[in-house]
């Protein structure tokens, strides 16, 4: 059993050096953790947050939404509507645990394994991605569940950034 343990912190170790946090900050490059936006006409973005290994969906769909109304005040919208979703991939959800049985049969004699293995997301790029494109507008918001107000957006959500 003491076998199985020094490796096992080692993977572990080598995990916890491999992944990068979850921040609220412009993505580096294509496939780097942050947010990226694309201005597709005066008003309307389309914004992209790619999160890191271990991110949940749900935060970066959050971090997504913040950019968002960021982009609304600082272009002096009140509000913003989301007028499609997209997510990719998923939130990883740490060590994985798998067993495995099998047999076999050799004349006389006979046999039966049992192993047991674990796994671990060594890979440093982000596992999940939201894109969001939004309308923003002046005025008072118009009703629906996906219009925001980014004001109050952003107060809600910026201590998560």
């Amino acid at each position: 059993m003491k076998r199985l343990i020094v490796p096992a912190l080692a993977a572990l170790s080598l995990a916890a050096c491999a992944t990068q946090p979850t921040v609220y900050q412009p993505a580096a490059g294509p496939s780097a953790i942050g947010y990226s936006e694309y201005r597709i006409e005066p008003g309307r973005y389309r914004v992209t947050f790619q999160g890191g290994p271990g991110a949940s969906p749900r935060y970066v769909s959050d971090l997504a939404l913040l950019r968002a109304a960021d982009l609304a005040v600082a272009d002096g919208y009140d509000w913003f509507q989301v007028t499609d979703r997209f997510m990719q991939g998923r939130g990883d959800s740490g060590a994985r645990l798998g067993l495995g049985v099998g047999g076999a049969d050799f004349g006389r004699h006979s046999s039966v394994g049992l192993g047991l293995g674990t796994s671990f997301n060594l890979g440093g790029g982000p596992s999940v991605a939201a894109t969001l494109e939004v309308l923003m507008g002046r005025g008072p918001r118009p009703p629906g569940l996906d219009t925001y107000d980014a004001q109050a957006l952003r107060r809600n959500l910026a201590p998560r950034g």
